[in-house]
Order: C-alpha cells, then sequence, then structure tokens
C-alpha cells in the first residue's frame, strides 16, 4: 500500500494547504477512484498530471480505501507537508530530456504555482518575455485575486538594454496591471563603455515564503522546450530573504518603475 501513500504524499507537498483542503473535500463526496476524473478541477492547473495518474492507479489497487479515508489522508500528508515546510525545503525542477531515474519537477508548473501561491505580494525577475501564454494567465489570476505583482526585465536596446525588441512593451500588454521594473540605466552604466550589464536572473518569490530561482526565462523555448535548471524553495530564510533584497533595489533606486 506504499504506493498509495506515496501518490498522495507527492501531491500533498507539491500544493498549498488550501488546495488540498479542497481536494480533501472532493473526494470526500465521490463514490470511487472511477469518478476521480469527475473531481479533477479540484487539483488545480498545477497538479502534475503524472501524479494523478499515480493517485488512480494506485487507488484503484485498494478498492477497500474508502473516499473519506483518503480525504484524510490527504489533510494528514498535507499537515506534515505544512510543518516540513515551515522549516525549509527545496525541490528539483528541470525541463528538458527525463532519465525516468531522477524524480524532478517541471519548470513551467512550478512558476505557475508559485504565481499562483501568491496572496499579497509577488516579484517576478527574467532577462526576457516572450509569448509565454501561461505564465500571462497565471500572473492576471494573482491580479484579479488582489496581489501586488512586481516585474523586473531587462531593457530594449533602444532605451539602453541589451534586449532587441521590447519584450517589456509586450508584457505590459499581456499584464496590463503589473508594476514593472527596470535596471535604472544610470546605476547600471559602467566605466568602460565596451561592457555593458544586464539583468540575467531569473526568480519568482510569492510573500516571502516560496521562491523559484532558475536558468529559465519567461519564454516559450525556456519553459517547453530548452534544457534548464532551478530549485524551488519553501518556507526557511532564503525566500523571505530574496523578498527583502529586490523591494530593497526599489528602495535604493537601483531599480526604477518603466514608463
Amino acid at each position: 500500500m506504499n504506493d498509495l501513500w506515496e501518490a498522495i504524499a507527492r501531491i500533498a507537498v507539491e500544493l498549498h494547504r488550501d488546495r488540498i483542503d479542497a481536494i480533501a473535500k472532493a473526494i470526500a463526496e465521490i463514490r470511487s477512484c472511477d469518478e476521480l476524473k469527475r473531481i479533477r478541477v479540484a487539483f488545480g492547473p498545477s497538479t502534475n498530471e503524472n501524479y494523478l495518474e499515480a493517485l488512480r492507479v494506485a487507488w484503484s489497487k485498494y478498492p477497500a480505501i474508502t473516499p473519506r479515508e483518503l480525504s484524510s489522508a490527504f489533510l494528514a500528508s498535507s499537515q506534515a507537508a505544512e510543518q516540513a515546510t515551515a522549516e525549509g525545503s527545496v525541490q528539483l525542477v528541470w525541463t528538458g530530456p527525463k532519465t525516468g531515474l531522477i524524480p524532478t519537477r517541471n519548470t513551467e508548473q512550478v512558476i505557475i504555482e508559485v504565481i499562483d501561491l501568491a496572496k499579497s505580494n509577488l516579484f517576478v525577475v527574467s532577462y526576457v518575455f516572450y509569448n509565454a501564454r501561461s505564465i500571462v494567465e497565471a500572473l492576471n489570476r494573482a491580479i484579479l485575486r488582489g496581489v501586488h505583482v512586481n516585474l523586473l526585465l531587462e531593457s530594449s536596446t533602444e532605451h539602453g538594454g541589451t534586449i532587441r525588441g521590447d519584450s517589456i512593451q509586450a508584457m505590459n500588454t499581456a499584464v496590463p496591471k503589473a508594476t514593472i521594473y527596470v535596471w535604472n540605466p544610470d546605476a547600471k552604466r559602467l566605466e568602460n563603455a565596451s561592457l555593458s550589464a544586464s539583468v540575467h536572473a531569473k526568480c519568482a518569490v510569492a510573500d516571502g515564503e516560496v521562491a523559484f530561482i532558475t536558468s529559465a526565462n519567461l519564454t516559450s523555448a525556456a519553459l517547453e522546450r530548452n534544457m534548464e535548471l532551478g530549485v524551488l524553495l519553501r518556507g526557511g530564510t532564503p525566500p523571505e530573504r530574496l523578498h527583502a533584497h529586490l523591494t530593497a533595489l526599489i528602495t535604493t533606486r537601483e531599480i526604477t518603475r518603466w514608463n
């Protein structure tokens, strides 16, 4: 029966406590694992489909486990995951070829999860934005529920940056209510004119509680095709310190509001 408990634990670790509560409630109201597909919406858009399939397969092996028992197992696993998160946890995130030997999480899913977890403040940093529809949808969802969204992007060459084309304008069009920042041209100017500096960091931090640090830009290539590596940090001091550092860059005018 370990495969069933493992399937539950994987989902409980991946999702926020509020989401697990919704899942537990939905499961308690069905009659068997055959109805899992009917409550798919309760799992939200960030749940790994492989984890859901593993849950379905494992539960089907043990039909004596009632929906209410499974619901209780989800609540217990979520409580344990929340306790572990409070002490800090790290997950490996990878986009690219899979080996099937080392468990990893997908970059696009993790970025969306961090955005969806934000309750009041979200700060996203990327070198460039291009054609990342799922990220745009998640950012607009966050804004609709009252989250203050800050974005830091590299400027175009026409505005003293290194990006060809204006990805900042594209982002502003896609997520018009986000606050967009750029590296202050005066602050990043170097004495040697042959050198240039750029916003090359990529990260997302929600409420100083969850942070994703990654090699991936906000582009369809990075989210779907490239080989990209990152880590998801839950709890502990790093997310809080990253949020404080990004906020301090605004206070010290190292980064300034675009337009």
